[in-house]
């Protein structure tokens, strides 16, 4: 058979085996009371709706979802706020936590989405090399990621003795354990996850054609009130 078929089918089973679920032990480690649910949001919001994902930098489905969401959030810039919450599933995903603690660190130099975007496409890149039978070493495979992430936040401009220091710090710690705890609360088991204006929806195809359905319907029931 042609090659490139056995890559397509390559890629689809890691997606598939990208929707990872969490397990209780999630609800054991985290504390909302320890910090602050993190505020990071895209979009002008005229419509008067949010999409929430609640995300995790090292699933692969995330990956896959990562252009689609990218799409989505220049389509409806003007109409919709588009929100990243970090929901880390850190029994499966060994550098999912530091991940969500590098973005949070970029964020306290207002490089949120920079660093957001990089990590996400670095975790794509990967998928890409893997399925080809190539090696692409990056955060995702790396035993230790913070070289990687050290790399990644001077490319980004940013000073790197204070990205360090937040990386590790209790506030950026707090802020991704916040958000683990409310995803919990809400029921999240998988990532990703979506809400619309704090309802689970089940997941469209990680298309923006798929997403569009989604979004336009609920402008249109938002219309109406």
């Amino acid at each position: 058979m042609d090659k490139r078929f056995w890559i397509i089918l390559v890629v689809i089973a890691v997606v598939l085996g990208g929707v990872f679920f969490a397990t209780n032990r999630n609800k054991s480690s985290t504390d909302s009371s320890k910090g602050t649910l993190t505020s990071h949001y895209e979009g002008k919001n005229s419509a008067g709706i949010t999409l929430t994902e609640y995300g995790d930098f090292e699933c692969p489905a995330c990956g896959q979802y990562y252009n689609p969401m990218k799409q989505v959030a220049a389509k409806y810039n003007d109409q919709i706020r588009f929100q990243f919450r970090n929901f880390p599933l850190y029994q499966i995903h060994p550098n999912a936590i530091s991940g969500a603690r590098a973005a949070e660190a970029a964020d306290q130099q207002g490089k949120y989405w920079e660093m957001h975007d990089k990590l996400y496409e670095e975790n794509y890149a990967q998928q890409i090399a893997t399925a080809q039978g190539s090696t692409y070493g990056t955060w995702t495979t790396d035993k230790d990621p913070s070289s990687d992430f050290n790399t990644y936040a001077k490319d980004l401009g940013l000073n790197v003795t204070k990205f360090q220091a937040d990386f590790k710090s209790a506030k950026v710690n707090n802020l991704v354990q916040a958000d683990l705890a409310e995803g919990n609360k809400l029921g999240v088991n998988s990532t990703p996850t979506f809400f619309i204006n704090g309802k689970k929806i089940s997941n469209p195809d990680a298309t923006l054609e798929a997403f569009s359905k989604v979004i336009d319907a609920e402008i249109a029931k938002q219309s109406k009130k």
